[in-house]
């Protein structure tokens, strides 16, 4: 398996792989595959970097990664919990060159070219987790027809995408792994100061190179991705603990300033810090 891009394990002549991660942390080194995603977080919360955007996943999620997206599942760390994830692996031609291209399935192949930029479901769930439930247990005729129910209402349901940008060109081992670097760092010390000095040497480049760098691949710069992520970790604090104040939370996420956390974080998310907390 290499460090980035990297094949998904599946056995001769299945053309449809169902998969049950069930970890203290998921896989969470940044990756992409030729393989289309659909996920059903069973169980768990974290964090999830898809292409350019940072944001969080809970119970009862589904998520559709398209072919090639960069993603990254990061658990929190819930002590004795594990999370549990069910998770459809396919590619477009699993089932062969023409059979997507069938009339048919017209509306399924709108969901594939949407999904290249992922997409979190917002409707059509309770129906879709149903029949996540029984692939464990189907046989391969009836996973095929689960999947394909699956499918349909997937193509249904609204959603929302994850990245608002995609660099299509595949990264290089030697790409993957500073970005992989880049992003594992960034996360696991987002509540640290981080200058740009620092980072560029996590990345083995220099500043200026560096920016540039970032800049093209995820069409921001690292300071708006470091803001991204500070405030998504913000927004977990105060869901989950009601009894940390706003000013504790702005230092705890990594702002030294509760004005500018403020002002960051309704440009974010559109709503101030105690709106999000009250809603």
């Amino acid at each position: 398996m290499k460090i980035y891009p990297f094949k998904i394990p599946k056995p001769e002549n299945n053309a449809l792989l169902y998969q049950e991660d069930i970890e203290f942390v998921f896989y969470d080194k940044l990756h992409q595959h030729d393989e289309i995603q659909i996920s059903f977080i069973k169980k768990g919360t974290g964090t999830l970097l898809v292409g350019d955007t940072i944001s969080s996943f809970t119970e009862n999620d589904i998520f559709i990664l398209g072919s090639n997206l960069p993603h990254a599942f990061k658990s929190d760390k819930n002590g004795s919990e594990k999370s549990k994830m069910l998770t459809l692996f396919f590619t477009e031609t699993s089932f062969g060159e023409s059979f997507f291209k069938l009339n048919e399935l017209a509306e399924i192949n709108y969901l594939f070219s949407k999904s290249l930029q992922g997409l979190n479901l917002k409707s059509n769930r309770t129906e879709i987790i149903k029949n996540f439930l029984k692939l464990k247990n189907a046989s391969k005729l009836e996973r095929f027809i689960l999947f394909l129910e699956i499918l349909k209402m997937v193509s249904e349901a609204t959603s929302i995408p994850l990245s608002t940008f995609v660099d299509t060109k595949k990264y290089s081992d030697t790409e993957g792994k500073r970005m992989r670097n880049v992003f594992d760092f960034t996360i696991e010390n987002a509540n640290q100061k981080i200058s740009l000095d620092h980072i560029s040497n996590v990345a083995n480049m220099t500043k200026n190179a560096f920016c540039k760098y970032f800049k093209k691949r995820t069409n921001k710069t690292y300071i708006s991705f470091l803001t991204e992520l500070r405030i998504e970790n913000a927004c977990k604090l105060l869901k989950s603990d009601q009894d940390v104040s706003i000013n504790e939370i702005a230092y705890k996420v990594g702002f030294n300033n509760i004005s500018n956390f403020n002002r960051k974080f309704k440009e974010g998310k559109k709503v101030t810090p105690i709106s999000y907390r009250n809603l």
